[in-house]
């Protein structure tokens, strides 16, 4: 009869703990805190659109290059009628392909003043040229486009090109903190559990890097890999683990001494699955919280490298390359061109900053 009391108060205990498991306990208090709410809110509308991507933006060609320079610098709201004709056979594509590279126009688009419909041909006004006609059989429609935040100094669509920029800057964020995690969680798992002179080694390896300012690294990676997309992915990846691998390094330290981690060592376990298994698990919340932060880091290194020309290069559209395209602007009455890349910028960061603090908050066990 003791048995089976000790049997069900086990089974109890196990129902319990399962229930308020550290992970679901930690969720539980991030969802309570309204700011790492509303930050989880701002990055998966952000996260929505780059997937999205051209199959949302109002200026579906590649890259949203299409470009009016009758209609330079409208300002949000401003609206346009547009003349199409001269009909192509659309390119096939998938829904996939739409979707990440987008789909060229197939007529050609007019912005006009005015246009005026006979019997056997239409006559364009243009808004910028003279008057000419057209027969009947070419045109295709007309349409009154709203530009809902104006058009940049080329006349292509504001809101379109935000859009797609933030393709760049969560690609860039996510891939590097790939890189930084598979590079600090390796060296800093080593160092911590062999120590010894591995640990040494990689300690100078860590400080050195360290000692070296991470924009002028990134920029000196980036010029001997060459301007691009990816190279800044590789670039950015290359300079944020020495954070996680310092934290990796100290954690490793505390919890390999634990006595779930000396059992496992007397039942003849091996390293890889030790670390793998049951130390890595452990030290799961400091580095989630150190890899949101630097996700944070890893947008504003790009958008400095594309402000400063070294980034992703054009007609591929970036914050950082938009802000420094645009900052003339900020002076004349179109200040609007240089500020919303640059609060979309600030919105992200932000974001990523507050749900890092809020992550730090939940993961804390001395918390109740």
């Amino acid at each position: 009869m003791r048995l089976n009391d000790l049997s069900q108060a086990y089974r109890r205990f196990v129902r319990r703990n399962s229930a308020d498991a550290p992970s679901r306990e930690a969720w539980r208090r991030l969802r309570r805190n309204p700011l790492a709410v509303a930050s989880l809110a701002v990055i998966g509308l952000f996260v929505l659109v780059a997937l999205l991507g051209y199959l949302i933006t109002p200026d579906h060609t590649p890259n949203c290059n299409q470009q009016y320079l009758e209609l330079a610098t409208l300002k949000p709201g401003s609206h346009a009628l547009f003349a199409y004709y001269d009909q192509r056979p659309a390119p096939k594509q998938s829904l996939l392909g739409r979707m990440l590279h987008g789909t060229p126009l197939p007529y050609t688009a007019l912005p006009v003043a005015n246009l005026s419909m006979t019997t056997d041909s239409v006559v364009l006004t243009p808004i910028a040229g003279e008057p000419f006609a057209i027969e009947r059989s070419r045109f295709v429609g007309s349409k009154n486009r709203t530009f809902l935040l104006g058009t940049d100094n080329y006349g292509r669509d504001m809101l379109s090109l935000l859009m797609i920029g933030s393709r760049v800057s969560l690609s860039v964020g996510l891939i590097a903190i790939l890189i930084a995690l598979l590079v600090g969680i390796s060296l800093g798992s080593i160092a911590g559990y062999r120590g010894g002179q591995t640990d040494s080694l990689i300690m100078w390896l860590i400080n050195v890097v360290w000692s070296i300012p991470t924009v002028l690294l990134v920029i000196a990676i980036t010029f001997a890999l060459g301007k691009g997309f990816w190279q800044v992915f590789v670039a950015v990846g290359l300079t944020m683990w020495v954070d996680i691998a310092r934290v990796v390094r100290g954690q490793v330290l505390s919890v390999k001494e634990k006595d779930y981690i000396q059992a496992a060592l007397a039942l003849g376990y091996r390293t890889p699955r030790i670390v793998l298994r049951h130390i890595l698990p452990n030290i799961a919340g400091p580095v989630v919280v150190v890899a949101a932060s630097n996700f944070a880091s890893a947008i504003l290194l790009e958008a400095g490298l594309s402000f400063l020309g070294i980034g992703v290069q054009p007609p591929t559209p970036s914050w950082g390359s938009m802000v420094k395209e645009y900052y003339g602007y900020i002076l004349l009455d179109s200040a609007y061109m240089p500020l919303l890349p640059g609060v979309a910028i600030m919105l992200i960061v932000l974001a990523f900053m507050l749900l890092a603090d809020a992550l730090r908050d939940a993961l804390d066990t001395r918390q109740q």
